[in-house]
């Protein structure tokens, strides 16, 4: 018996060992596929799912980029629907897409995945699916036979493209292209595919992948690929620069898509595009479906700000507008919205040019509670704007410091803190300006005109401190007590319950109430403290004694206003004492008020781009008789802005350099602007002119005479040339005598009479023709006799033409004319610092 068991046992292990088993069969059978999805690739699956599903969560709409994304787990609007099995009960809804923002940080750790620990769920994702594809493929003959794989290779091309690695993505999809070429979810990874070329830039080969998509008929499409398609296919055309295309194909996405939530994002970012393009009409009814399917009254609401922007003046009913917005923000579901909605509608009345409606809402946007601080943000910039235009230019600039305290997103802040810092470059020149246009004004009026108009100075001021005592008194009066007053910047206000105010952080009940025991509610203290009461001083009586810096405060110390009262501000003499008489301060007042003058002139078209304003500015400059150099330069800049954009304006400036300049750089540029041959001088002549320069020092006359004149036969239309022809002379004085300097002097004052060696010509003929001694000194100021002997003796005419000469030797050269900022130097001034340091 014992013999026929051992018998049996060895047939049965030899047929268990036997390789032409059943295990062929299953390798590629049901039993095969059920046991690669649940032992492995569902692991897989679930850890992508799970992180799409927290990004999901973590998304944070910005409305104020140009383009918001379609699905919210992703700014470039890539999707990242489940696509792990052709069995719809393997995954979610496909109408409901999860994908990953890709400027994000991968924030899904699974806590599943204890033996993956440190790793992100899309690793994981990926790991899986390696295993899965490891263990469980079967390739027979370059066909993979296992259709579970399929999903492990999507799995694993998704999760390499939302971490960036592109390419591996691509690599991953190849394999399905080629060892599974008849499946029919062939088509999804064609998708991805595109989606990849997107991302690294290739629009035109995304784009034939997706022609390629809808036109091969042996593309079966379903509507699952379409709803998926047509959004990447968009995302395409928008980052390719086709916005036209790109709204087409979104049309078509929202008709595919049946998701609410995914309708109402394609049409909001359709919006968005016809909105950039000019279409304001498509662009309302596109912002109307996307408040129509919004699921969330942030959404609901920017749609509607969005509706505010198409608004037309001039094509729109104000009326209609007006009423729909008043009846939205009566809705009790937008309560915690109401200064969005009313912001919007200050739009609305911005766009239908009624300015005081626009700000009255405005105004009542800034009293509600912040819900977006953007917004309120937006807002404040709205009313800056108003007082920009009005060259109010330090009140705007207090309200776009405002909203730079509050906004969010950084291109519009960065934008902002550019504007607000050159809007106090101008701000400066301005009070400048008007500072010292008042005390020139004050210097022309007569004693009685002066005490007149310092007495009804004193008047106002004695008006102001009388209200101020009066508030005074009022204050004391109602210290401690209930005056009835319970408006939100009341002290009496009941605001104990508010979670966002200054008694009330969130502080645990149950713990310390006292405010400053918890060291992070200090700063939101600060904060709300600042909203309600403003910047104050510690100081006794604090509540009524402590102003908070004022816009006009601000202007008064822009213009050299004392704040801090003086015993004497109430006689008229204080002011009058302090009125300059001097000639040279008088003229220090005026000099730099005209700088001041041209450097606001280029502000405006620099800073900008108001030429009418810098025009106007510049003219109002010349007419106030600037010197030379500031009046060239302001003629110089209204021709630069103008000559293309207002020929008449360009026209007079042009006459005006001509006639009173007709010899400079400034006027060979004016006659022809677009000549590449304007004069000018080069690096090269400037060169060669200290080169003539310092052989003429060296007392080498012949060689300088040469070089002079190969250097003006070379460069006949350089702006040095003047100065070659001057100092051509000095050498002809040194060499062929004072009758031969002085003919070649009255040519340089013929020719070039308004520039500067023209003028520096017509003094030394002054000279050379009189009879004037000059009282020659030594290094120390010393007056030398005549009669003290001397190494070489020279004549009295050869000393004082020598001494002359040396102290008018010309400088280097002007430089370029050209656009530069307030208070830097032209290139009068510079040749004019050159000569000084040569005289030294």
């Amino acid at each position: 018996m014992r013999k026929y068991l051992l018998i049996i046992l060895a047939v049965f292990s030899v047929a268990a060992c036997n390789p032409r088993t059943k295990k062929k069969k299953t390798k590629s059978g049901p039993i095969n596929r059920f046991l690669t999805f649940h032992n492995t690739l569902f692991n897989s699956r679930e850890a992508f799912l799970a992180e799409m599903e927290s990004r999901d969560k973590a998304h944070i709409d910005n409305f104020y980029d140009p383009y918001i994304s379609v699905y919210t787990t992703e700014d470039n609007l890539s999707d990242v629907q489940n696509s792990t099995s052709s069995n719809p009960g393997n995954g979610p809804d496909p109408d409901a897409p999860r994908g990953i923002r890709s400027n994000e940080a991968f924030s899904g750790n699974m806590s599943a995945q204890p033996n993956k620990k440190g790793a992100t769920a899309l690793q994981i994702t990926e790991a899986k699916a390696l295993k899965t594809i490891s263990k469980y493929s079967v390739l027979v003959r370059g066909v993979e036979k296992n259709k579970k794989i399929f999903d492990a290779y999507m799995l694993l091309a998704k999760a390499r493209m939302y971490q960036g690695k592109y390419l591996e993505s691509l690599d991953a999809l190849s394999y399905i292209f080629n060892t599974m070429s008849k499946d029919k979810r062939l088509p999804l990874a064609k998708i991805y595919q595109a989606a990849n070329y997107t991302k690294m830039k290739e629009y035109y080969r995304a784009d034939e992948v997706f022609r390629d998509l809808e036109e091969d008929p042996k593309n079966k499409l379903k509507k699952e690929h379409l709803r998926i398609l047509k959004v990447y296919q968009a995302d395409n055309f928008l980052k390719w620069g086709k916005k036209e295309l790109a709204a087409e194909v979104l049309e078509e996405a929202f008709t595919y898509n049946k998701n609410r939530k995914t309708k109402s994002r394609i049409a909001f970012l359709r919006g968005q595009i016809l909105a950039g393009l000019g279409k304001k009409s498509e662009a309302r009814e596109s912002f109307a479906a996307a408040y129509k399917y919004a699921n969330s009254y942030e959404f609901e609401v920017k749609s509607q700000i969005e509706i505010a922007k198409t608004f037309d003046g001039k094509a729109d009913s104000y009326e209609e507008a007006m009423a729909y917005l008043d009846k939205i923000a009566k809705k009790g579901t937008y309560a915690s919205r109401k200064n969005e909605l009313y912001y919007a509608s200050g739009l609305v009345a911005a766009s239908a040019t009624k300015d005081s409606i626009a700000d009255s809402f405005f105004r009542k946007a800034l009293k509600e509670k912040q819900s977006d601080p953007q917004i309120r943000g937006l807002t404040y910039s709205e009313l800056a704007k108003k007082y920009f235009a009005k060259d109010d230019y330090l009140t705007a600039g207090a309200y776009y410091d405002s909203a730079l305290a509050v906004m969010t997103y950084k291109p519009e802040k960065d934008r902002l803190t550019e504007l607000t810092a050159n809007i106090k470059k101008l701000s400066k020149n301005y009070y400048v300006v008007k500072k010292n246009d008042s005390i020139l004004a004050l210097t022309k009026m007569t004693d009685a005109e002066k005490r007149d108009y310092f007495t009804k100075y004193i008047d106002k001021i004695k008006e102001k401190e009388a209200a101020a005592e009066l508030e005074k008194r009022k204050a004391e009066r109602s210290k401690g007590f209930d005056n009835n007053d319970y408006n939100a910047n009341s002290i009496f206000a009941n605001n104990s319950t508010d979670s966002n105010s200054f008694q009330n952080f969130g502080i645990n009940t149950g713990g310390s109430t006292f405010y400053f025991a918890n060291s992070n509610n200090i700063p939101r203290g600060e904060n709300a403290f600042r909203q309600v009461w403003g910047n104050r001083t510690l100081q006794d009586n604090w509540r009524y004694s402590a102003k908070a810096a004022t816009i006009d405060d601000m202007k008064n110390e822009a213009l050299g206003l004392a704040n801090v009262p003086d015993p004497r501000r109430l006689e008229p003499e204080f002011y009058i004492e302090q009125i300059p008489t001097s000639k040279e301060e008088l003229a220090n007042l005026k000099k730099e008020r005209d700088t001041a003058s041209l450097g606001m002139g280029r502000m405006y078209e620099n800073f900008f781009g108001n030429t009418k304003l810098a025009t106007k500015t510049l003219y109002d400059l010349i007419d106030n008789k600037p010197d030379e150099e500031t009046d060239l330069m302001a003629l110089y800049n209204i021709f630069i802005f103008n000559y293309e954009k207002n020929p008449a304006d360009a026209e007079r400036a042009k006459q005006i350099i001509l006639q009173k300049y007709p010899y400079t750089s400034y006027a060979e540029f004016v006659k022809n602007p677009k000549s590449k041959d304007f004069n000018k001088s080069t690096e090269s002549v400037e060169k060669l002119y200290a080169d003539a320069y310092k052989l003429y020092l060296n007392e080498k006359y012949a060689e300088s005479s040469a070089m002079i004149d190969k250097a003006i036969a070379d460069n006949p239309k350089d702006a040095l040339v003047p100065k070659f022809y001057l100092l051509n002379a000095y050498n002809s004085g040194k060499t062929a005598g004072k009758e031969i300097m002085i003919l070649q002097l009255e040519q340089i004052a013929l020719n070039y009479g308004n520039t500067p060696e023209g003028k520096k010509a017509k003094d030394l003929l002054k000279f050379l023709k009189s009879d004037a001694k000059l009282e020659l000194t030594d290094e120390s100021g010393n007056t030398i006799s005549q009669s003290k002997p001397q190494e070489n003796p020279k004549t009295q005419e050869e000393l004082e033409m020598e001494e002359k000469m040396r102290i008018s030797a010309p400088a280097a050269g002007p430089g370029k004319p050209g656009i530069e900022e307030a208070g830097q130097q032209s290139a009068t001034a510079e040749q004019i610092k050159r000569q000084k340091r040569e005289r030294k």
